[in-house]
């Protein structure tokens, strides 16, 4: 058998908990608005009242009558019509997050975002620390501390490896604690159905129910030969690997954010390319800020739309090298929507821009006076986009506009 198939003696000795903030956009919401948000039962964050845009999160609540998060608000509304509709900030949701992180690093040796609600803790090491403890009692511990210390509500998930404890955490919600013993993964993980192993989306749960595949317990029969077969060499063998739990990756406090996306849902659909493009260059401008404050660079630009038939299309495309500037981020999302429009013109009521692939500190990459453009990208485009940053740091997100956005009768008033 081969070794990496099961999970390893070593790793049975890893005490990893995954911290997830029970819908902490609604939580974050209730806070910032206690009169009105906080005062609701049924509460819907994301879109608007009368219906536009998507729910980002909901009320558990709202979720027994079937709301769940990117569902369009009015459909949510109509399966949930004593629902509030509430907005949460971005800087509020951002300044919670570094609060329940704070207490984490009090609490744990080793923490990593993963998410602006999920945080990795790795205790291993700690037992003789936390002697008097049992794992769960220490979850319990840390569950309680962050709720005194912000407010918010999490539910804790432990395991030896890194997807164990993110499926535990599910099982923990809302407010609770779920550890897996060492040596009861699989009997923990032969309970679940395929769509709930992490990475197994929509269409590969159709796929392996047409081969009368639905359960765990149901596919770890098949031998991984068969599972290549019939998905291809790689899928087939990350598939036989991570419904065994095999999953050596680390908590790591210095991993990287791995993708920055920014995306606006209209009050209105937009028909005309020019009003799209004009959107466009708002957002690549927006993705492109958030890029550089973390001194990062991407190589894949990906444009996301979706249709007034809520129908959502994507388009990618990697460079040979990275860039940063919004000159260049802009062009390549512009030929994108291009792509996109041409394939399927109707009206859109969602525009969306993402940055993957990201790579390096800018100041690791330090370039000559005469440096030629890399994909396209200037030092004169990256130095202005800097610029534009250092404005809008001093005087304002307003300060200085996309010269496109102010056609749509934007122009500051004298």
């Amino acid at each position: 058998m081969d070794p990496d198939d099961t999970v390893s003696a070593p790793s049975a000795t890893r005490r990893i908990l995954l911290v997830d903030c029970d819908a902490f956009f609604v939580q974050v919401a209730r806070l910032e608005d206690p009169d009105g948000a906080g005062e609701a039962r049924y509460l819907i964050v994301g879109g608007s009242p009368t219906g536009r845009g998507v729910v980002t999160s909901a009320s558990y609540e709202a979720r027994a009558f079937g709301v769940r998060s990117a569902m369009p608000t009015a459909q949510a509304l109509r399966l949930c019509p004593e629902a509030t509709v509430a907005p949460v900030s971005r800087e509020a949701v951002s300044a919670k997050s570094r609060e329940v992180h704070a207490v984490l690093v009090r609490l744990a040796p080793v923490v990593q975002a993963a998410s602006v609600d999920e945080f990795y803790l790795d205790l291993s090491g700690t037992e003789r620390l936390f002697a008097k403890e049992s794992l769960e009692d220490t979850a319990w511990r840390i569950r309680e501390t962050v709720l005194a210390e912000t407010e918010i509500s999490v539910s804790i998930g432990a395991g030896t490896r890194r997807v164990i404890a993110k499926l535990a955490a599910s099982r923990a919600k809302p407010a609770g604690v779920h550890v897996v013993p060492a040596g009861a993964e699989q009997d923990f993980l032969n309970e679940l159905d395929l769509a709930d192993i992490p990475g197994v989306g929509p269409s590969l749960v159709e796929l392996l129910r047409k081969r009368g595949l639905v359960r765990v317990r149901d596919a770890v029969e098949v031998q991984r030969e068969w599972l290549e077969s019939w998905l291809g060499q790689r899928r087939g063998a990350w598939l036989y690997r991570r419904i065994r739990g095999v999953d050596e990756s680390e908590v790591d406090p210095s991993e990287r954010r791995r993708s920055i996306s920014a995306e606006r849902t209209f009050f209105e659909d937009l028909s005309t390319d020019r009003e799209l493009e004009q959107r466009l260059l708002e957002i690549t401008s927006s993705v492109g800020r958030s890029l550089r404050k973390k001194s990062l660079r991407a190589r894949t630009i990906t444009v996301k739309i979706r249709d007034s038939d809520f129908r959502t299309r994507t388009r990618s495309r990697t460079l040979a090298e990275a860039v940063e500037s919004n000159a260049a981020i802009l062009d390549v999302a512009k030929s994108l929507l291009r792509e996109l429009r041409e394939d399927r013109r109707t009206p859109t009521r969602l525009l969306g821009v993402g940055l993957t692939g990201l790579t390096g500190d800018l100041e690791e990459e330090q370039l000559g006076l005469f440096e030629e453009p890399v994909a396209g990208e200037s030092e004169r485009d990256r130095s202005v986009s800097r610029v534009v940053d250092q404005l809008r740091d001093r005087f304002g997100r307003n300060a200085v506009q996309p010269g496109g956005s102010l056609e749509r009768g934007n122009r500051p008033k004298r």
